[in-house]
């Protein structure tokens, strides 16, 4: 009787209950699915580097659509979607594709905290994919394109006191944009497509004033940290603390929109073997009134190449020769598809990675939330981050330098490529754990390979840019990337760059209880019937890797990707099954050998 009568008050109250969603399909599940709470998925806060006190969480479900793609609001929607699953995914409850000839609507209603009055309310996307259009109460506040990048709009000319709605068209054409391992017809190496909002949706309340970015780079040869505090405020005083715990080791007061060089003594370092994170409090200040704060943290770290024209460039970590080695991570989710079911989720994956002996990941065209890079962070795992690739396969040139000339795309395509790459580098400038940049992978969409290289060194001059993984090769950059499927091998190498194997392996190993699709296409680059065998060729391709960075020539490797973390769709080369439910191979034999190649300079 007590069960009917809450039924009855949230139906009369036009609230979403759990009827309203399930997960859609029959395809493999992780055993987080089960944990997905329909009133509020994903609910942690969703930016740690910087991180408010006051905020609302907006996930849960929403009203859709799919319209035609000029359409209005529509006045009757197709039914709930969980938001933030992708609406090709399984648990956002549809399950269903659109294509560039339609607009997808979210819509819901929303109402600020009454403690918040007199406030302005910030509204932040983590993630849309692919431009979002935002509305409040029918009123345009924004506009947003670009798959991949958090964004934000300040919504408070448009609330009015009690109910308010907010919607957002989105429009996702699968096509020439950058998009990754996405496609419309998933096969091989290629995967489902992913439209719509995949983040966290959130408000906060802040003053006129208010931090708005923040930019932290470590600067080990002086043993300080360069930090900009971002505001709207150009009047404003940031007062900045760092902390080892409790123990506040440095700290200044700063203007807004400029660099300041903090010096912390004898400061501890972070590496994969100790990842040490400094806490970081910044607190804004307009005519000596506090008017907000937020929470962060910082690392001192050093990555960069030493040159010996006769020994071959060396890679460096704090000083130190660094080998880095990880899997090749796709950050695909059986039920989720781009998004991790829960945080637990999205951790597992970086700490099941550092648990079997890796020190580093590739995130393979795609970005990933940033609680993802948090977690790397506090972990301690070294990040190559990919740009998501536009396609073109003409002329690629992988064996050799290249000496064509190279394709370009349309200008419309290379200036929606040149704006999505710097909201990346603008958006996870601030994570330690990053440490290469990656504009192109292999030909997919590479065009101007030396200009693009030298404006991303430019743009963040403290990491490695490495051109083209496995790509047409020109001499720039800091790297040399060459890619060698099944066994590891520097099919091209450079005495003034770091040479490293950016994809190699993918052995593939299925499981049949745990595919995602029973079909004869499960394939990997190598197909191997046991554990056992698979082991063995596994591990002999490591023993090659760690006789490579061993050797007394120039071409040494520093580096190496395996391919890849998990089994993806019908790719089924991965460590772990595509529901993470099996590390296909012995553990203790697989962190023993990773290891050894990790920590093959540490002999030294």
């Amino acid at each position: 009787m007590k069960n009917l009568l809450i039924l009855s008050i949230l139906t009369a109250l036009a609230l979403p209950t759990f009827a309203d969603w399930k997960p859609v399909g029959d395809k493999i599940k992780t055993v987080w699915a089960d944990k997905v709470n329909p009133e509020c998925p994903l609910p942690e806060y969703p930016r740690p580097i910087m991180e408010r006190q006051k905020w609302k969480n907006l996930n849960g479900l929403w009203n859709y659509a799919i319209t035609k793609k000029d359409a209005d609001l529509p006045t009757t929607f197709d039914g709930k979607i969980l938001v933030p699953f992708a609406i090709e995914s399984s648990l956002s409850g549809v399950g269903k594709s659109i294509t560039g000839k339609n607009s997808l609507w979210y819509e819901r209603k929303l109402e600020i905290p009454a403690d918040w009055k007199g406030k302005d309310i910030l509204l932040h996307f983590g993630a849309v994919d692919w431009k979002a259009e935002v509305f409040v109460n029918g009123n345009k506040v924004g506009e947003h394109t670009g798959g991949y990048t958090p964004f934000s709009f300040n919504i408070t000319k448009e609330l009015k006191d009690g109910e308010n709605s907010l919607s957002v068209r989105v429009f996702d054409d699968t096509g020439s944009i950058p998009r990754g391992k996405q496609v419309e017809k998933p096969r091989g190496i290629f995967y489902t497509s992913v439209s719509g909002i995949w983040q966290t949706v959130w408000i906060e309340p802040v003053s006129k004033s208010y931090i708005s970015n923040l930019k932290i780079t470590p600067d080990l040869d002086h043993s300080s940290f360069d930090i900009t505090v971002e505001s709207p405020s150009r009047r404003a005083i940031a007062e900045i603390s760092i902390l080892d715990g409790d123990k506040v080791v440095a700290s200044t007061r700063t203007a807004t929109n400029k660099s300041t060089s903090i010096l912390v003594e004898n400061p501890k370092l972070w590496s994969p073997n100790s990842p040490f994170l400094y806490d970081l409090k910044i607190t804004l200040t307009s005519n000596g009134k506090k008017v907000d704060e937020v929470k962060s943290y910082c690392a001192m770290r050093k990555f960069w190449v030493k040159k010996n024209y006769w020994q071959g460039a060396t890679l460096m970590l704090n000083n130190k020769p660094f080998f880095t080695f990880g899997p090749l991570d796709q950050g695909y989710w059986p039920d989720g598809l781009y998004t991790a079911p829960t945080d637990e989720a999205l951790k597992f994956d970086i700490q099941r990675t550092k648990d079997i002996g890796f020190n580093s990941i590739r995130k393979h065209a795609k970005v990933e939330p940033a609680r993802w890079y948090t977690h790397c962070d506090r972990i301690g795992v070294v990040v190559w981050q990919d740009m998501p690739a536009m396609y073109t396969y003409k002329n690629w040139k992988p064996r050799n330098f290249y000496e064509g000339e190279e394709p370009l795309p349309t200008p419309e395509n290379e200036a929606t490529f040149r704006k999505e790459w710097k909201d990346i580098l603008d958006a996870f400038q601030p994570y330690p754990c990053i440490v290469i940049w990656t504009p192109f992978n292999e030909n997919w969409g590479q065009f101007k390979t030396v200009e693009i290289t030298k404006w991303t060194k430019e743009y963040d001059p403290s990491r490695l840019v490495n051109p083209a993984s496995g790509g047409n090769f020109f001499i720039c950059g800091d790297i040399l990337d060459t890619h060698s499927y099944p066994a590891p091998r520097l099919v091209v190498s450079d005495i003034s760059r770091i040479n490293v194997v950016g994809e190699y392996g993918g052995i593939g190993f299925p499981i049949k209880e745990h595919l995602w699709k029973i079909t004869d296409k499960n394939w990997g680059y190598i197909k191997i019937k046991s554990a056992e065998d698979a082991l063995e060729k596994y591990t002999s391709y490591v023993e090659s890797l760690i006789e490579m960075a061993k050797t007394k020539t120039s071409a040494v490797c520093y580096g190496a990707i395996y391919t890849q973390t998990t089994d993806v769709e019908v790719e089924t080369n991965g460590l772990f099954t595509y529901d993470r439910k099996i590390l296909k191979f012995d553990e203790k034999k697989l962190t023993e050998i990773n290891k050894k190649l990790s920590n093959v300079f540490d002999e030294k």
